[in-house]
């Protein structure tokens, strides 16, 4: 009888602690209980962890809406491919079948360490934010460049120009895109120890005017990341170095940010406009300030493809037909946004900025902001169509706002 009222009070008990559970939001707690009387308890198995740090796959916002895909993939999640020299992890569209236009990769090299010698069927762009690398490359005209870069810096190389990378510092890191989102499949990367490894040795001796034996000791398997030193050769042609216009580099934090209002953050483009060769991606490195607002906006010529690299955010994408889908965001993540889907990405943080890139297959960065929209159409009609006040209406800014300062 003892054991039977104890299991009666602690099941009334854990009745009646439900019950205040319930008239609380449970979100940040890890559990899709809204406080009005939607929602339950996870009594399944869950990821606990994820579901703390993705309040808003529980139902947060009400305003979701509809089927959206998932347009969210964590670095975390991807494959880590482990070499004497360091490391690579892809983002590819296997991993996120919305990201048509952009696959991704985060690349880690030891000092001395070598990306091997390549190129591409497809544009290769970098950003630099750990260490320093030293980047040679060549063009079809025989013009080369040999640059050291560090924090911000980025480079391009167009599809089909040979280069390689190697790390300066202890260690050093970058992000990489490329304008294919089916990045892996064959004939889209080419190794050149893949390529003399499958070329007959006495090809190669007459193509080089060399003896067979020079080749005896050629790697088996293309090494894709090695070991090696520090680059203390210097390289002259007779063409000359790329530079001016036709630069395969670009230094970010040399140039000012773009001069927008708003006040929330630092915001700077990197496109043709300022980086002509870079002709098929354009990028933006945006810092956001806490509570800060990336404007509610649009992109009328590409997806839009993000990497995280600090700070907490979310944003709710709207892909049309009263779809609408919100995602939470931290340091790692990658995201894509649909060609044209309404968006804004917030800063959820009250003491840390958000830093995250955002790249485009396009030739130029392009958004259309809603207020400016709304501000220059007549105000009568969107007081109507809204039902909003007329005098706010009219009050609406001119001009992007872009980074809206938090409060």
């Amino acid at each position: 009888m003892k054991l039977q009222s104890l299991a009666t009070s602690l099941l009334f008990t854990s009745i009646s602690f439900g019950a205040v559970i319930r008239r609380n939001p449970q979100f940040s707690n890890g559990q899709p209980i809204d406080g009005k009387g939607k929602g339950a308890p996870i009594y399944g198995g869950t990821n606990h962890q994820i579901d703390i740090e993705n309040p808003d796959n529980l139902g947060q916002q009400s305003t979701d809406n509809g089927v959206v895909p998932n347009l969210k993939w964590r670095f975390s999640d991807s494959k880590m491919r482990l070499f004497a020299g360091g490391w690579v992890r892809e983002q590819v569209i296997q991993d996120l079948p919305q990201s048509h236009d952009i696959a991704a990769a985060q690349m880690h090299l030891k000092k001395g360490a070598i990306r091997e010698m390549h190129w591409h069927r497809v544009a290769e762009w970098g950003f630099v934010y750990a260490g320093r690398v030293l980047i040679s490359a060549v063009d079809e005209n025989g013009k080369y460049q040999v640059e050291e870069l560090g924090y911000g810096d980025i480079w391009y190389f167009p599809k089909g120009q040979p280069h390689a990378v190697q790390g300066l510092d202890d260690e050093n890191e970058f992000l990489l895109a490329f304008d294919d989102g089916d990045f892996e499949k064959v004939g889209t990367t080419f190794n050149l120890g893949d390529w003399v490894a499958h070329t007959p040795r006495s090809v190669l001796a007459k193509n080089f005017g060399v003896p067979e034996s020079t080749f005896d000791n050629l790697p088996e398997r293309n090494p894709y990341i090695l070991n090696s030193t520090v680059s203390m050769m210097n390289v002259t042609g007779p063409n000359g170095q790329l530079n001016g216009d036709s630069s395969y580099i670009y230094r970010t934090l040399q140039h000012e940010p773009e001069k927008i209002p708003g006040g929330g953050g630092f915001f700077y483009k990197i496109d043709s406009t300022n980086f002509p060769i870079s002709t098929t991606i354009a990028t933006t490195f945006v810092v956001l300030e806490p509570k800060g607002l990336r404007e509610l906006h649009w992109h009328p010529t590409a997806e839009e493809w993000l990497y995280f690299h600090s700070g907490q955010g979310r944003a709710t994408v709207f892909i049309g037909s009263g779809n609408a889908r919100t995602f939470d965001f931290s340091a790692g993540d990658t995201a894509v946004f649909p060609d044209n889907s309404g968006h804004y990405i917030e800063n959820t943080s009250s003491d840390k900025n958000l830093t995250w890139i955002e790249i485009y297959k396009s030739d130029r960065v392009a958004d259309v902001s809603l207020t400016q929209w709304l501000a220059l159409t007549p105000a009568d009609v969107v007081s109507a169509l809204l039902k909003l006040p007329l005098d706010m209406v009219q009050n609406l800014k001119k001009e992007k706002q872009v980074l809206i300062k938090g409060y």
